[in-house]
């Protein structure tokens, strides 16, 4: 084709200048926008329970991005199921700074999920996060100091594009640092508007008791306990944690409530190739001991009895516990939330 005097060779145009308005392009096609499904709280009020004596609600069934929602996984996939969640009245997300994996990762797609599509709804949302555990290397990147605090909150805002959480988590006791230490940096950070709330997670009991009487008396109380209670660890309970929530007025939020997977129908007849038994160092095989496999089965009895699946029976039972506000679970798939969510069919 002869070129006219003057034309610009098309090698040198964009590939949006080379389209005619006529032309079907990828590069022109936008996400479709995310709006969140009208129904999502059909189940409200049933489906939420009070945080200890605060005005927080919590729904009954939270979900953790511990395990799935790092860059491993396709950023879609992570999108469409933070989507549903919400869609389904999930409004409760729990994250901490060194989830992934890699460390920070999830936050990261939480953040790229805030921006593209959950903004419009950020305050229908409950966003908490955590630091206590190894996130960087040198003195400054673990443990419950205020420098690392202080540091660690600042970065999972950035990752989230965040301007606060609406809950922050001193993940785990520190038995160096000053409790008085830890203790302030929670207060300084709900007074510098970073968090609206603050809470501990797997400190042992007197050291529990003494953080709640210190964050009482600065004005800032501890809105919830995050620990692990599920049929296999009851410890929360055998040490006296869950007594001493219910007595200061204080939420229980419950992390593993399925055990990583083995309160389900998961391991019960071997190790699946794609479970998280042979794919993550956090559960390893040695712990399906002949004992344990015994026990997991009669679980599955006594659900069967009820009518219900060995993952919905384990989740009940935490949710009966006394003092339980929410419990965290890990999914990842619509399936796998959709088949959780059913507990709530059979709660009072």
């Amino acid at each position: 084709m002869k070129k006219e005097k003057g034309e610009i060779p098309m090698r040198h145009l964009s590939v949006r200048q080379q389209l005619s308005p006529f032309s079907f392009s990828p590069f022109s096609i936008s996400p479709m926008p995310y709006t969140a499904s009208p129904h999502r709280y059909a189940g409200f009020p049933d489906n939420f329970r009070r945080c200890g004596n605060s005005g927080i609600l919590l729904p009954k069934v939270s979900l953790g991005l511990w395990k799935n929602f790092g860059e491993r996984r396709p950023f879609t996939e992570s999108k469409d199921l933070l989507h549903y969640a919400f869609d389904r009245g999930i409004t409760h997300f729990d994250l901490a700074n060194n989830y992934g994996p890699p460390y920070g990762s999830a936050e990261t797609t939480f953040g790229r999920v805030m921006h593209e599509s959950f903004r419009p709804y950020r305050d229908e949302l409950f966003i908490a996060t955590k630091a206590g555990y190894d996130m960087w290397e040198g003195p400054y990147g673990n443990w419950g100091s205020r420098k690392y605090l202080f540091a660690s909150l600042d970065q999972s805002l950035k990752r989230m594009q965040l301007d606060y959480v609406d809950l922050f988590y001193s993940h785990r006791y520190d038995p160096v640092t000053p409790l008085e230490e830890t203790l302030q940096a929670l207060v300084d950070i709900v007074r510098s508007g970073r968090a609206l709330y603050v809470g501990i997670s797997r400190w042992p009991l007197e050291a529990t008791k003494f953080g709640f009487d210190y964050l009482r008396r600065h004005d800032v109380p501890c809105l919830c306990y995050q620990g692990r209670l599920n049929l296999l660890d009851r410890q929360v309970i055998d040490d006296g944690i869950l007594d001493a929530v219910r007595q200061e007025g204080c939420g229980f939020v419950s992390f593993s409530p399925l055990a990583q997977g083995l309160l389900t129908d998961r391991y019960l007849n071997g190790i699946p190739a794609d479970s998280r038994m042979r794919t993550d160092v956090t559960l390893k095989e040695e712990v399906l001991t002949p004992e344990l496999l015994q026990q997991l089965r009669a679980f599955r009895a006594m659900a069967e009895e009820r009518g219900e699946t060995l993952a919905r029976y384990a989740l009940r039972s935490v949710l009966e516990e006394e003092s339980v506000t929410s419990v965290i679970v890990g999914a990842s798939s619509k399936a796998q939330l959709d088949e959780n969510l059913k507990v709530l069919e059979t709660l009072g």
